[in-house]
């Protein structure tokens, strides 16, 4: 990974060093910063400074992040559900729990490491840990990705990503009883500047769009599908938390007391795309996972 150099503007002046830091990556969270900070890995003008450091104007920082172990990526028999594959594509049904790719603490048992096994053609433009992986979705929501065989085929589906063309719906419960029927919601989405390890609505984050309809109410609960325009980081999580009525089950967005049910009601139903190859619309839907439907069954008999 390279240095990343940071030349304080009269904005930043004034900010505790880490916080200056990592506000420039997203990637990195306060705390890791402040680790570097203390092992002499973050200097400014060259010289080692204490991790209360308050930066100043013109000051220049250069942050060495830490080098990482290499991850042995493993092809493991997983079983994955594969809902369609040709010699461009694949469209895989992702169950919930699974990460998509490794990272430290999931080495194994990764989407990535099923579809090494499944398949040995996949695309290489996002390294040796993230074969073929052109979206994500969280650990603990389960649902349809689309994955690239090849690096054309990876581009293409980027491009469509980035132009918004991409048909992606969730079905996603949430606590609250929504009275209208549909909405949209337009809020930017950054790290949390309190808490680095969330995403939140923020005036400076990135752009992001989510349209929902409701689909069923059950009380102080409602199933909503939601559409996605853009693809933050926690997006749906985030906002519908940020209108008042976050997931079912959400351990970080959701309330103190919500189900325990290991991780939030959210489902990747629909995927839809142009094929990287023929430029075909393909759409694909995978019904919610088994307990999901339970959930909603145990609540239309308490309405």
């Amino acid at each position: 990974m390279e240095d990343l150099t940071i030349q304080v503007t009269e904005e930043m002046a004034g900010q505790r060093i880490d916080k200056a830091v990592s506000a420039m990556d997203e990637d990195w969270s306060r705390s890791q910063i402040a680790n570097w900070v203390k092992d002499g890995a973050v200097r400014v003008n060259g010289e080692i400074v204490k991790p209360n450091y308050k930066v100043r104007l013109e000051d220049v920082i250069i942050a060495t992040p830490p080098v990482l172990e290499e991850l042995d990526v493993v092809p493991e028999d997983l079983d994955l559900e594969i809902v369609y594959e040709d010699a461009d594509v694949l469209v895989v049904n992702k169950p919930k729990g699974m990460v998509v790719h490794p990272a430290p603490g999931h080495s194994h048992g990764t989407l990535v490491n099923g579809l090494m096994h499944h398949c040995t053609d996949l695309s290489g433009i996002n390294g040796i840990v993230r074969p073929g992986i052109v979206h994500r979705i969280d650990k603990d929501t389960s649902g349809l990705l689309m994955v690239a065989k090849n690096d054309a085929s990876h581009t293409s589906l980027v491009n469509q990503l980035v132009r918004k063309s991409v048909t992606r719906k969730y079905i996603a419960l949430v606590h609250g009883h929504i009275p209208h029927d549909k909405g949209t919601i337009e809020a930017p989405i950054a790290r949390d500047p309190k808490e680095r390890q969330n995403m939140s609505v923020v005036d400076k984050g990135k752009h992001a769009v989510t349209h929902f309809r409701v689909l069923e109410r059950f009380g102080d609960f409602t199933l909503v599908e939601c559409r996605l325009e853009t693809g933050r980081t926690h997006q749906i999580r985030v906002h519908m938390k940020y209108i008042g009525y976050p997931l079912v089950g959400d351990p970080k967005y959701g309330p103190k007391k919500t189900m325990d049910i290991g991780g939030q009601a959210l489902h990747a139903e629909v995927i839809g795309f142009d094929h990287p190859k023929t430029g075909e619309y393909m759409e694909y839907s995978a019904e919610m996972p088994e307990e999901f439907a339970e959930l909603l069954e145990s609540l239309r008999k308490k309405d």
